[in-house]
């Protein structure tokens, strides 16, 4: 079908360059009312007949969502690098066509890490609340005492676009970088000497962990108990990545113990909900999710999926393309 007789549901309101891309170039564009995740039954009639869905990480895309959709659908794009949510085997086998949006947001949540490293690291949420308070008496020698930065290691568990942009704002810092990774990272090891080592190792040796790996079977509680236990009891915990690669109530057992420094988390096991015990902990910084919440990025996330979709409705091939097989069939 052309793109300009085609329709498009969108299941969340948008960055507004997105929706133009789609209403300039599309038929029909229709998109949720709410401005939140929608119920199971709400997703799955509102993209009924749809010929694309533009979708959110938090949208699950199987076999049950393809078939509401219908044949005549032929691109889910998630608005995410990640795709976790999406079974993209089950897409192939019926021809539809995955995107995701990656590149554009590496920068913002490499830098939404290095926040939460440095809010967790110098205990800043915990301070600010304290004066907040109108508890503060005064300057004290011994109040709020966090770690230095400067001469201590940074390791990176998964070192892609995200990963790379981490370590290499470690050199500003004065930190030595570790990192773990299937393949070589000539840009890590060049600028700033970093060094590859197994995961074992970087746990142990890490004076702060970053992780940035993808969701996977294999990478699902990748840091578990076990690999919690390796870490020193001084070490810091940052994780932008997905929840599930954090076994997080082991997490909240190794914080409240003493066994850990502290954690800095922005994605969480079973979103928006998150483990019994981690939000009483005054040693973990938590946001929601809001590692490419820049105006900026949003903006071209939005238009990189709206792009996605035209050129699958054009019969072009999306220059994002997640299950190129699809394309072989």
């Amino acid at each position: 079908m052309p793109a300009g007789r085609a329709k498009v549901f969108v299941t969340r309101p948008i960055p507004q360059a997105g929706l133009k891309v789609l209403q300039e170039q599309c038929g029909w564009v229709t998109v949720s009312p709410h401005d939140r995740a929608l119920a199971r039954q709400e997703f799955l009639r509102a993209i009924g007949g749809q010929d694309a869905v533009l979708c959110m990480l938090h949208d699950r895309i199987d076999a049950e969502a393809f078939e509401a959709a219908g044949e005549g659908c032929k691109v889910f794009a998630n608005m995410a690098v990640g795709y976790d949510n999406v079974d993209a085997a089950e897409a192939t086998r019926r021809g539809v066509m995955v995107t995701n949006t990656p590149g554009v947001l590496t920068d913002a949540t490499a830098e939404l890490a290095w926040a939460l490293l440095l809010a967790t690291v110098r205990r800043i949420v915990e301070a600010d609340r304290f004066f907040r308070s109108g508890r503060w008496a005064g300057w004290g020698p011994l109040q709020f005492l966090g770690s230095d930065l400067a001469g201590q290691t940074l390791g990176i568990v998964g070192a892609g676009r995200i990963g790379t942009a981490m370590g290499l704002k470690g050199c500003g810092f004065g930190m030595q970088v570790l990192y773990c990774d299937m393949v070589e990272n000539q840009v890590l090891e060049r600028e700033v000497a970093a060094k590859r080592v197994e995961l074992e190792r970087l746990l142990g040796q890490s004076d702060v962990v970053s992780i940035h790996v993808s969701l996977t079977q294999e990478t699902r509680h990748l840091i578990d108990e076990r690999m919690l236990g390796l870490m020193k009891p001084t070490a810091y915990l940052i994780n932008t990545s997905r929840g599930a690669v954090v076994d997080e109530a082991a997490l909240v057992v190794a914080l409240r113990e003493g066994r850990l420094g502290g954690a800095g988390l922005d994605v969480y096991e079973n979103e928006p909900a998150s483990v019994a015990g981690l939000v009483e902990l005054d040693n973990v910084v938590c946001v929601p999710h809001i590692g490419s919440a820049t105006s900026q990025t949003r903006g071209k996330m939005a238009i990189m999926a709206a792009q996605n979709i035209v050129a699958a409705l054009a019969g072009r091939r999306p220059a994002n393309l997640v299950n190129p097989e699809v394309c072989r069939r």
